[in-house]
Order: structure tokens, then sequence, then C-alpha cells
């Protein structure tokens, strides 16, 4: 029995080609050496089941690599027989590639075998209060979502009877179609890929297999969680098809705004209004946090807009994995209050005040000189 030839060189590719490569040099010989471009040839056949080996093998990584290292000898000794009986063997092998590859849609899903799908994700928002969003919390929410058929648990078929063979495709859920010269084996029209035909479809959800539901999730909302941050529940979307996993659930994060507290990422920001006399004389004051009140002393002199920070008093810093590590800091910012009314006693010592501040400024010049240059 001769040696097989080299597979790079019967596609004609060198052996560092990428996957599109050997792909599209696939592609050209299979055109050429097609048995329905070529009847009763059976040079044309041979070169075409050639090709079609060489593919199989080049365009799996596993193959491809056991190739590149033992040749021929080392995918017969691992169990990889990479040979065909026959063009329908190929075409059984390659009836999702070949639709890619001619242009005339996807090959079945599965051969033999029904097409299952995954479920389709949702995605809700759910809005958390601000300090629930820093210390993070566990809300319970509501979900619609297509959930399996409890009558007919899933199989779409009305209990009592079963699914029947499809008689267009014989289960296989395909078709071999003729186009031009080809023969393209394509998803069953009438059984969609299935294999098989509901007569009977379950009352309940008229054959599709679910119906929906509302399911009550807990959601564990992660400290330091910052508005427009999405969880995913793995699972908890619609349900799958033919045993299909079911879709995930993404849940958008959305805080309240509150009333003194301000957050960018994990800082924390806030405007704390002081008396005109705690300014000027310093005082201890007790701050508000979001992890509760705190000491601040606040130095004599202190200007209205003045920032202080207080390390570690803001929201956690979550990780890419979603747990909450360092906090962040809160930056305090003095607010010099005003009255709007005062009593007479107040008033009186203001005016006081401004009378003293007045005879410094006149005594230090300022005022006098300024009032000297506008008047001579």
């Amino acid at each position: 029995m001769s040696q097989p030839r080299d597979y790079y060189e019967v596609l004609g590719v060198s052996k560092s080609a990428s996957d599109a490569e050997i792909k599209k040099a696939y592609r050209k010989l299979a055109m050429k050496h097609h048995p329905d471009r070529n009847p009763d040839d059976a040079e044309a056949e041979n070169l075409f089941k050639e090709a079609s080996e060489a593919y199989s093998v080049l365009s799996d990584a596993d193959k491809r690599g056991t190739y590149d290292r033992f040749g021929h000898a080392g995918l017969h000794g691992a169990g990889m027989n990479p040979g065909f009986n026959n063009t329908d063997d190929i075409f059984s092998h390659f009836s999702d590639m070949f639709g890619d590859l001619f242009g005339f849609g996807g090959g079945g899903g599965g051969r033999g075998g029904r097409r299952s799908r995954r479920g389709a994700d949702l995605n809700i928002r759910l809005e958390v209060e601000f300090l629930e969003a820093v210390h993070g919390c566990q809300p319970e929410i509501t979900v619609a979502r297509d959930g399996e058929c409890g009558t007919c648990d899933g199989t779409g078929v009305e209990p009592g009877h079963q699914p029947e063979t499809c008689e267009t495709c014989g289960g296989v859920g395909e078709v071999v179609q003729a186009q031009a010269f080809l023969r393209i084996r394509t998803v069953c029209p009438a059984c969609h890929g299935r294999g098989q035909v509901i007569r009977h479809p379950c009352g309940d959800c008229n054959g599709r297999g679910t119906q929906k539901v509302e399911d009550t999730l807990t959601v564990s909302v992660p400290a330091g969680i910052e508005a427009g941050q999405v969880l995913r529940l793995t699972g908890k979307g619609n349900e799958g098809s033919d045993g299909a996993p079911p879709g995930d659930l993404y849940v958008e994060i959305a805080t309240e705004p509150h009333e003194f507290f301000e957050r960018r990422g994990p800082d924390v920001f806030c405007e704390l209004p002081v008396s005109y006399a705690q300014a000027c004389l310093g005082a201890a004051i007790k701050v508000p946090t979001v992890h509760g009140e705190t000491e601040l002393n606040i130095p004599g002199g202190t200007p209205s807009g003045k920032v202080f920070q207080l390390n570690n008093e803001g929201a956690p810093r979550l990780d890419r994995r979603g747990r909450g590590g360092q906090r962040g800091s809160q930056f305090v910012q003095m607010v010099v209050s005003v009255p709007k009314t005062l009593t007479p006693r107040e008033e009186q010592l203001l005016r006081e005040l401004a009378t003293l501040q007045d005879e410094k400024v006149v005594e230090r010049g300022f005022l006098r000189e300024f009032w000297d240059r506008l008047t001579s």
C-alpha cells in the first residue's frame, strides 16, 4: 500500500499556514474535484477524498498537532483515523462546513438528532438604595421567563402521545439538495433539524415545551457596587430547547441618590455646614459617614470650602471577581453656614464683632488709605 501524500502538499499550503489559508485552499480543491462536477471521474473523486482527508486533519488543532509531530503513523496510532469510506461519508462529516464553504446555508445541527438551542438571556434593572450599594444587600426579585412546561416536561408533546419520526428526512434532520453540480446537506424543512415531528402538541404550551413562569430569586449585591454595573445569574434566563442549558439573567444595578452623600467610585463626598464661630475658633465636630459617625477636628481659621479627607471611610473597592476589598476615602467639604434669622442677642454680638473688626482694619491703615485715595 502506497504511503499517502503529505497533507500540506495535498492542499498546496505551507506548514505554517493559518486556519483561514487551509480553509481557502480546501474550498478551491473541493470546488474543482467535486463529484457532481466530475461525474464518472474516478480520479477526480479520489482527489476530492484526498483533499477532504487532508482538511479534516489540518483543520483540527489536536489532529494537526499529532500529524506535525508523528506524521500519518501518529494519527493511526492515536486512533485518529482521518479516512473516509465514500463521498457520502464526507458530506455527512462536513455538512455544516459545506454550507459555509459553498454559500448554501448551514448544514444540520447534530446529525441524526434534534437541534438543541441554548435559552435566551434576560436583562432586568434593579434599583437599590445608596447605602445598600455601599454595604451590599440581598434583595428578592421576581422574574418572568420561559420555563419548562410542567405538563409535558418540556417535550412539547401532549401526555399519552409520542413524537413521530419525520417522513421527509427519515429522522436524520437533514436533506440533500442538488444545486447546480453540488449536493448540499441542509436542515430538513419539515422538522427543522429535529428528526421528529409533533402530531399532538401539548395544549398548555402549544408544542413549544416552555411556558411563562415567574421565579422569585435572591440577588447577592456585593458591597461597593456602583450604578451601571451588571451582575450575571447563570442559568436563570429562558429555558433551552431539547435539553440545552438555559440562558443567563443579567441584572443592571441602579442606585437612588442620597440626600447627604455622593459617590465617585469607591470615594464618598459630602458637604458639612459649620458655624462662623466654629470655622474661626476651631472645633471637634461629629461627621456622618457611610459607616457611622466619626469625629473631625477643625483647626481655627478654616475657610469655607476647605476639604478634609477621611481615609478608609468610603465604599469598598470591588475587584474583578466582584469581591470587596480596601475602602476608599470620604471627602468632607466645610461650608460656613449663614443663619437666615438672628436673635436680638446674636445680632448685638455680631454688630460688636463687626465694630471690632472695622477698628482693627482702620488701625492697620488699610481702609483709611483706601478712603483717602478715593476722596483726594
